[in-house]
């Protein structure tokens, strides 16, 4: 599958589309997450507060694909944001997947009230300059966050991983990422089953291409430079969500997507202003 050269300030390169791994643990989530390297997915995203970076090492360990052709992604949590913490926390993320580096590692939320994101984001600097990790970015950050991290640090994170589909499109905020270089990945990226799916315009275009709305929604993401990471247990649907961003959406279509936006179109209302995880 071709890359995705997305990021210009750090020439990373990025499959264009990921796997997502929330709820695969045990040895269902290994045979889970295996199924999808062996279909074709090179980019496995995790996170220390999923729990099963222990079943993630193991499919990446044991798949028998070459440990440099997959990007292994993981993410540290709100409670160990302190710089010390946190230095500790993501040798331990590597333990627990068994790896002796992670491809990519994101703060999962800023938690600003907590005020310790820039001290992650230094300990995510020290973890790249040990080898630990090769690239270093930020989940659910808003350009506030990013701008801050810059200001104190001189440095732009390669990624920023939040919440983005059709009901939630993040128009203004993709536009940011994409004018400082910085690539935006999709969480939820099918709606994670609140409807999204059964809105008949997706059912339309999916007829004109002869695909599904899940599909029609992947390959949307994909027209506007976004990769998405959708989880499936399902083989089959492991296999069409991979080939979805092979599919060329006209602009019409990307933009009648898009269109579909809600002013209150996140899942949970988790507004990174003030929403914290821990």
């Amino acid at each position: 599958m071709t890359t995705l050269a997305v990021m210009v300030h750090t020439q990373i390169s990025l499959p264009p589309i990921g796997f997502g791994t929330v709820h695969l643990d045990g040895a269902a989530g290994v045979e889970a997450i295996t199924s999808a390297i062996h279909t074709g997915y090179r980019l496995i995203d995790t996170a220390y507060n999923y729990e099963n970076e222990g079943a993630v090492g193991l499919a990446v360990r044991t798949s028998g694909v070459p440990r440099e052709e997959l990007m292994v992604t993981s993410k540290l949590p709100g409670r160990y944001q302190e710089f010390d913490l946190a230095r500790t926390h993501i040798e331990e993320s590597l333990y627990r997947l068994g790896l002796d580096h992670l491809d990519l590692l994101l703060i999962h939320w800023p938690n600003p009230r907590k005020g310790l994101y820039v001290e992650a984001w230094k300990a995510l600097i020290d973890a790249r300059e040990r080898g630990l990790v090769r690239n270093i970015g930020v989940s659910n950050f808003l350009p506030e966050h990013i701008d801050r991290l810059r200001a104190e640090t001189g440095e732009l994170p390669a990624v920023n991983q939040v919440e983005l589909h059709p009901h939630f499109p993040q128009v203004d905020l993709v536009e940011w990422h994409r004018e400082h270089g910085i690539a935006t990945e999709a969480w939820s990226p099918l709606g994670s089953g609140r409807g999204l799916l059964s809105e008949p315009l997706l059912g339309e275009i999916g007829k004109k291409y002869g695909v599904g709305p899940g599909e029609i929604v992947l390959a949307w993401h994909h027209a506007r430079g976004i990769v998405p990471i959708p989880r499936s247990t399902n083989p089959q649907r492991q296999r069409s969500n991979l080939e979805a961003v092979t599919i060329t959406l006209d602009d019409a279509d990307v933009a009648a997507i898009t269109g579909l936006g809600r002013p209150d179109g996140r899942i949970k209302n988790q507004d990174p202003a003030i929403y914290e995880e821990f």
